[in-house]
């Protein structure tokens, strides 16, 4: 899945604390969503119903797989996996046969029900960010220019469950490696990449052209790679060091490098560019480290399914159900030829809800899956706007 271990959700990733925490934190799925009866929005979407088609074909193979009583909470109500089922193909059928904007969204009224979510407290607005699929250079073997091996997960790479040693401490897991009779912390990045303690152990499964590559490449958990014969291989993420993520953008805002409005994956890349000599430094100063696999199709969601440029979404799946129907308000960027951000336009778009990600949390933020191309990491990189999310699920029949 692309989130693995952060879910890509790159700009909010890279910045880490550069916005203001919630004081109080809706922590129950009953409080998640809250129905809809007055205020319904004006349903509209900017995309094709072709790419929406898909993104609800993959969400009925997630469907598919579980047993048709298993629950879905939508706030204070809940549905049966039939139901979420029957609800996107209903969707779906109504979306391809309503003729105008107003009988869609009469249909919709009349047969869904819609819930908002709670947002950030106080604001009921959700916090819009987005991620992305790079694509980079690189070679199944080191040569002169690739030189940055990424690895597939070490044998003694250890995850341990530690509820079941006490109770206390359920759900909770530490990564760590055994030495001699100790079991001690796993290694950082920087015994990975400067100190190259896993070289010679046949784990390299590429060689790409830059560090700051690798590190963009293990943000976003997933991506391919493009070879020398022109073919490309796609990797996802596997498993981490169990170091604690530490924000590398907020360290380059706090250490004057760049500054907090102008913050983006571009500015960061330009800078780092620019200072080559310090860029150890910044990558360095944070010690997670993420391996990878080799992934047989595109990017994979926490539903295990291939997520669907513009129409997958991630948010925290401990208050949302997993698969369901999403509507969303928000803004998105305008590229102009030369691959720059020329303005911002609001959109409103139908997803589904794919994805999930360690900084996901909560009912106030939610992650865009742009896809793989230019524009995608445009988006993706720059993309942190206030917006509006719903979900919709059919009523029940009568």
């Amino acid at each position: 899945m692309i989130h693995r271990y952060l879910s890509a959700i790159l700009i909010f990733i890279i910045i880490g604390g550069c916005y203001p925490l919630v004081k109080k934190e809706v922590k129950e799925p009953s409080k998640a969503l809250k129905k809809v009866k007055y205020f319904w929005p004006k349903f509209q979407d900017d995309m094709d119903i072709d790419s929406l088609s898909l993104a609800i074909e993959s969400d009925l193979q997630y469907l598919d797989r579980l047993k048709k009583d298993t629950v879905f909470t939508y706030g204070p109500d809940t549905f049966s996996a039939e139901h979420v089922r029957e609800s996107l193909k209903t969707f779906l059928s109504i979306s391809k046969q309503s003729s105008d904007s107003k009988k869609f969204n009469r249909d919709l009224r009349e047969r869904f029900f819609l819930y908002k979510a709670a947002g950030f407290w106080g604001s009921k607005k959700v916090l819009f960010t987005g991620y992305f699929e790079p694509i980079f250079d690189g070679n199944l073997e080191r040569d002169s220019i690739h030189r940055y091996p990424i690895y597939r997960r070490p044998d003694n790479l250890l995850t341990m469950n530690l509820g079941l040693f006490r109770p206390k401490f359920s759900g909770q897991r530490i990564t760590a490696r055994i030495k001699g009779n100790s079991l001690v912390p796993y290694y950082t990045r920087k015994d990975i990449m400067e100190n190259k303690v896993l070289e010679r152990q046949n784990l390299e499964i590429a060689w790409l052209k830059d560090t700051l590559d690798v590190a963009i490449l293990q943000i976003q958990g997933s991506g391919r790679i493009r070879l020398p014969n022109g073919k490309t291989i796609g990797v996802g993420y596997s498993a981490s060091n169990g170091h604690p993520y530490k924000s590398i953008g907020r360290y380059m805002i706090d250490m004057g490098y760049i500054t907090a409005d102008n913050l983006s994956l571009q500015t960061i890349r330009s800078f780092i560019k620019q200072n080559p000599d310090i860029k150890d430094e910044i990558l360095n100063y944070n010690p997670s480290y993420v391996f990878f696999r080799l992934l047989d199709s595109g990017p994979l969601g926490n539903i295990g399914v291939p997520l669907t440029p513009g129409r997958s979404l991630a948010v925290d799946d401990r208050l949302f159900p997993k698969g369901a129907l999403v509507y969303i308000r928000c803004q998105k960027p305008i590229m102009g030829k030369d691959g720059t951000i020329t303005g911002w336009v609001p959109f409103s778009r139908f997803l589904l809800n794919q994805d999930t990600g360690g900084v996901i949390k909560g009912t106030g933020r939610a992650d865009i899956f742009w896809g793989s191309d230019p524009y995608a990491e445009l988006a993706a990189g720059n993309l942190k706007h206030d917006g509006e999310m719903y979900f919709l699920v059919k009523k029940p029949d009568n």
